[in-house]
């Protein structure tokens, strides 16, 4: 019997924006959100990075800026940036992410337009769990 089989990879790729910021921070973060909307948007540019989710409710803003001068090296964010970039999100989908927050104490998020985000935890010498997530697209007609 001869079966043709494809393997399915993920290639590697260069991303615009690649965000380190402690895990509970996101996890905070996209919980805090998810109660404004069903969508969060992530905005990062070289002031840093930006958080927003809007609703029937209300919206809601969150900043990040670089930070430099920290105790710990997990409790840092640290933005390295090519080109600016911004995508939607659906944020029941980032909150299930968020339940591998125990295992790691930093977050790392990699974006590029029309690109899946990857959020990705290290778990310590064991490896890391990265979750994939496509934007959101626009509908053309509305």
């Amino acid at each position: 019997m001869d079966i043709d089989q494809e393997h399915l990879g993920i290639p590697e790729t260069d991303y615009s924006s690649i965000i380190k910021m402690p895990s509970g921070e996101f996890s905070r973060i996209c919980k805090d959100l998810s109660q404004f909307g069903e969508s969060m948007v992530i905005s990062c540019t070289k002031e840093g990075v930006k958080f927003s989710a809007a609703g029937d409710v209300g919206s809601a803003n969150i900043k990040l800026a670089q930070t430099s001068n920290v105790d710990k090296e997990e409790e840092a964010v640290v933005i390295e940036m090519q080109e600016p970039v911004t995508l939607t999100f659906a944020c029941r989908y980032l909150n299930s992410f968020t339940k591998a927050t125990p295992l790691s104490g930093q977050v790392i998020l990699s974006m590029s337009a029309d690109v899946p985000l990857v959020v990705e935890y290290k778990i310590g010498e064991i490896g890391q769990i990265r979750y994939y997530l496509a934007p959101k697209i626009e509908d053309e007609d509305s």
